[in-house]
């Protein structure tokens, strides 16, 4: 697996990305509503700009130069990074390219001088949940985030040191 920056000419990849991900894996877990309307708010076109252009560090992880997943974090005061999104495609999960990307975001936050990455990631995503753990991530504390129209984000936030 390698890994290029993503750029503003990248947001289309991005979007689709997300979605074909979003559709197929979260209707179990948090519902297609609750999907639909996260996909409009996170993966907007402006939304994925803004992000970029205020320095949210995203890369794109390809496969025999095929997009197959992404990854984005910043890093935050006190030399910690928020891992905002680790995503790959379904048909490559359980062959190892997530622990690939893991390492990748936990790489790009030693690079950008921090010492600890941690993340939110939804109470009922067990396989994402085993997948950090795997990777020394342990569970800082639970947390329920209200992201509007009676939508909530019911999260361990998950941290590791780097």
């Amino acid at each position: 697996m390698t890994f290029r920056r993503a750029a503003s000419v990248d947001v289309p990849v991005l979007r689709l990305l997300a979605e074909r991900i979003w559709r197929e894996v979260y209707p179990p877990i948090i519902g297609e509503t609750q999907v639909e309307y996260m996909l409009a708010r996170m993966y907007a076109a402006e939304t994925i700009a803004r992000e970029l252009a205020d320095g949210v560090a995203w890369e794109i992880a390809l496969l025999d130069e095929r997009e197959v997943g992404f990854l984005a974090l910043s890093v935050e005061v006190g030399s910690r990074a928020k891992l905002h999104k680790l995503y790959l495609l379904p048909e490559y999960h359980g062959r190892g390219h997530g622990q690939a990307l893991i390492t990748r975001a936990c790489a790009v936050a030693r690079e950008q001088g921090a010492g600890e990455l941690w993340l939110q990631v939804n109470k009922r995503n067990v396989r994402a949940i085993r997948a950090y753990q795997r990777a020394g991530f342990r569970c800082e504390r639970e947390a329920v985030f209200d992201i509007g129209d009676g939508f909530v984000m019911d999260d361990f936030l998950m941290i590791l040191a780097i």
